[in-house]
Parts: structure tokens; sequence; C-alpha cells
């Protein structure tokens, strides 16, 4: 993106969260679904480009339904930025009634014993999922991708620390720090779905070959952490539902680039089922497979 365009996203945002910040949640998330629907019948280019990548993850699906799913899935991401504008630290202490687990003890079983990797797809809520960590007393680390406004940036980045997610960008240093950290029995969350930086590796994704970060597997296989596909879904105003799923098998087996090569096909398989759960809430706006490049798509 060139900087204007950020510039405009940058105080689009900072309105939109002043704004849900002064109505009640209920009617800031139906606000943000509204405008999510409004974006739906604006952006025809990208609505189709959606269109194709939902059509994969919901195969089979007919036409009608597929269009409602595309809808709904705009609506679910204005939903999205509503609620992410609303949540701060003191969600952390009365948010135990608000957020519901499934496969807890996945993390549980090795918290504080191994570093940990929450390897997440762009499903929900994400950021929530750092409530978790305020709540339970662990910081989480996570890497944030870099825009062309540093104070876009910046904000994003503000945001998220006062959630108890520690915001680093991408680069070499911040993987020396990623690996500090789960070496020493840390956390790391990472949206593993989507090949930001354009250095990804192929993989089967929905039976096609797709680009995504070969980060969290190196990252996983470095330090011996504990690979864990996670998500973490909207459900009512405030509430939410993390999911956590069965490690994935991490062991080494041939040289790195093979073993990455293995452990990323294998994370992709159930980052795939966490999508196909809730298939509404995968806010992807962009090309992913490899086949869809050369289709129109815009930074969402």
């Amino acid at each position: 993106m060139g900087g204007r365009p950020d510039r405009r996203t940058y105080y689009a945002y900072r309105g939109f969260a002043l704004l849900s910040s002064l109505v009640p949640r209920p009617v800031a998330s139906a606000l943000g679904a509204l405008l999510g629907r409004v974006w739906y019948h604006a952006s025809s280019d990208q609505r189709r480009l959606v269109r194709g990548n939902l059509a994969r993850v919901a195969a089979p699906i007919g036409s009608r339904d597929l269009d409602r799913l595309v809808e709904r899935a705009y609506a679910s991401y204005g939903r999205y930025w509503a609620e992410a504008s609303r949540l701060s630290p003191r969600d952390a202490e009365r948010r135990r009634a608000r957020v519901t687990y499934e496969g807890r003890e996945h993390f549980d079983a090795v918290r504080g014993i191994r570093g940990v990797i929450l390897a997440l797809p762009h499903v929900g809520i994400w950021d929530a999922g750092g409530l978790w960590g305020l709540q339970d007393h662990f910081r989480i680390w996570t890497v944030a991708e870099q825009t062309a406004d540093p104070e876009l940036f910046a904000w994003f980045s503000a945001r998220r620390r006062r959630l108890g997610l520690e915001v680093l960008p991408p680069g070499p240093e911040t993987a020396t720090t990623l690996l500090h950290s789960l070496r020493e029995g840390g956390a790391v969350a990472l949206l593993a779905d989507r090949d930001v930086l354009g250095d990804g590796i192929e993989v089967p994704f929905f039976g096609a070959p797709a680009k995504v970060p070969a980060g969290p597997a190196v990252l996983a296989l470095r330090a011996g952490a504990v690979l864990l596909p996670t998500a973490v879904y909207q459900r009512a105003p405030g509430h939410v539902h993390i999911v956590v799923r069965p490690p994935v098998d991490t062991a080494r087996r041939a040289g790195l680039r093979e073993d990455v090569h293995r452990v990323s096909a294998a994370l992709l398989v159930e980052l795939a089922v966490l999508i196909r759960r809730e298939p509404a809430q995968w806010h992807v706006f962009q090309p992913v497979w490899a086949s869809d490049k050369d289709r129109p798509g815009e930074t969402a």
C-alpha cells in the first residue's frame, strides 16, 4: 500500500474506534456489521476475490449460499473492528465469564515447561487472545505486518500491547527475540495462513498450492517449542471462544528445510479444520493460492 491510502486507513480506523467507544457494545457490533455489508456491496472486484477464496474453503457450496457466505464474511470483518476497538485491559478482569475455551489443556500441559507457539488463521478476533495472557499472567509475543505509514503501525502496536501482546516488526532481530523467549518457556502467537512478506513456502491448502509463512515451523523446530493450531472465534458482542487443537508433530526427521515443509503442511491441515468451523469468520481479503495471485485485492 502507498502512504496516502495508509493515512486514510489510519484516520478511518481511529474514527471508527472513537465512535465504537461512545455507544453500547451491541450497537457498535451491529454498526460494524452494517458497515461491512456496505463495503460488500461497494467493492465488486474484491468481492469476487473473496468469493473465490471462500468457494475453496466452503466447497461444495451452491452459488446463492456462497454469495450469502461472502456477505456474512464482510459483516463479520466489520464486527471484528467494532469489537477490537473496544478491547481494553479492564476486560481481562471481567473476561472470564465472556471467554470460553476448547482444548485449553493442550496449552496448560506445557505452559512454563516448554515454549509454545499459538499458530492462528485470520479467523474471528485474534487480538482478544491477548486477554487470555493478561488473565493468566503470561506474556505473549507476536509479529505484526509493517505498514507504509509508521503512525498507523505504531497505533496498532500500542493498542495490541495494551491487550498483553508484545508486538514486534518482522526481521532477524525479532526472530532472535522470539527464539530466546521460546527457549525460556515463553508463548508466541503468529498468524500462519497467509504469506505477508512474500518469502513463505508453498504447501497444500484446501487442496491447492498456497504460500504460507515458514516462521511458525522454523521457530518450533529450532526452539523445540510446542506448535498449537489455535483460533479465537467471535460470539455474541463481547464474547469469544478460543479453540486450541492438539500439537502438531515437530519431531526432527530430516534436514531443516524438509522438516519445515512437513511441519508447515501439517499445520495448514489443522488451520483448515479451524477455518471450516466458521468460514464466515475467515477474514482474508487478499489472494491466497498460487493460481490466484493475479486477482485484485487490498490489504485488510
